[in-house]
């Protein structure tokens, strides 16, 4: 179920931005991820337990996710719920991935966005457990 407080025909609205945010990821597109990333941008881990790390800026940023897809197999985000209310977006989702041992696994969690611009300013990610 998805919710909205924005149009569904913005194509730069908190929604909207998160959506492609987020289908670049599923992609494995570090590129088209940052290209949705504003320059001064904040990502919050959800690793390690329990405050996670925070990385900051454009170059920051990228290095952790080019590090993230040589590390990681099969990685996907299936959006479960999302809203926005002004430029904050929230959403829960399940995170699924394949060990290097062939074996599936899947988390639940929640990511709070601020959008500026029409791109990604803070993602904070928290994950159940």
């Amino acid at each position: 179920m998805s919710t909205t407080s924005t149009p569904r025909s913005s194509k730069t609205g908190p929604i909207a931005v998160v959506r492609a945010f987020n289908e670049a990821f599923n992609r494995g597109d570090v590129d088209g991820m940052m290209a949705l990333m504003t320059e001064d941008c904040v990502y919050d881990n959800t690793y390690p337990p329990p405050d996670g790390s925070k990385y900051e800026g454009h170059a920051e940023v990228r290095t952790f996710w080019e590090d993230f897809f040589r590390g990681s197999r099969s990685p996907r985000i299936e959006i479960e719920d999302i809203f926005a209310a002004g430029s904050r977006c929230a959403m829960s989702w399940t995170y699924r991935w394949v060990d290097f041992d062939g074996l599936a696994h899947h988390v639940r969690g929640a990511d709070l966005y601020r959008i500026r611009g029409g791109r990604v300013a803070e993602k904070l990610s928290y994950v159940k457990g």
